[in-house]
């Protein structure tokens, strides 16, 4: 079964990407440092060892945009909070392995990711922890289907957000990778 590594990406427009950096910067500098953000990190994640798909958002907007690369597949991330997104991008993608990151974590790496697909190997689901609670990678191996309670109860952009999660997967086997930083605020860079 194929991996998948799925990026979830939002437009680039000034005061929907980025706030709380925009805050600091200003949110045509925050929106530009995304935009450049993410093509350098798809560039980077480009692998032969997984299928790399761009989840867009606001969906009709992503899926016609020309800002993203026209050769990467792309997926409508849809309506709800981050766990109701990811949910459905886990129950919806065609069966194999998939690793969900988000698209402002500079410090992501081909190796990286490679490293949460092998601890699939022994592990139902991975996490990348990060430094604020939270994670900057979600992985499952899919052999089964997805918890219905996944992300029930999240406290998102909480210190408490990983914690939660994982409490949304009580009795699968759970394997963290490198814990990374990712880029909120002007401090983050």
């Amino acid at each position: 079964m194929r991996k998948t590594l799925v990026v979830m990406v939002k437009e680039p427009h000034p005061g929907r990407v980025k706030t709380r950096l925009g805050a600091d910067l200003g949110m045509v500098a925050a929106a530009w440092w995304f935009r450049h953000q993410v093509h350098r990190l798809l560039r980077s994640l480009e692998d032969p060892r997984w299928e790399l798909v761009l989840a867009v958002s606001p969906d009709a907007e992503g899926l016609a945009s020309r800002v993203w690369p026209a050769h990467l597949p792309r997926i409508a991330q849809g309506r709800g909070d981050l766990g109701a997104r990811m949910g459905r991008l886990l129950r919806g993608l065609p069966p194999g392995p998939v690793c969900i990151i988000g698209a402002d974590i500079p410090d992501v790496t081909s190796a990286r990711v490679a490293s949460a697909f092998k601890a699939l190997g022994r592990a139902e689901a991975v996490f990348g922890p990060s430094e604020d609670g939270g994670y900057w990678l979600i992985g499952m191996r899919r052999s089964a289907a997805v918890p219905v309670g996944i992300f029930a109860d999240v406290r998102w952009s909480s210190a408490h957000a990983l914690r939660d999660t994982e409490r949304s997967l009580a009795g699968l086997r759970i394997a963290h990778v490198d814990r990374l930083r990712d880029v909120d605020t002007v401090g983050d860079l």
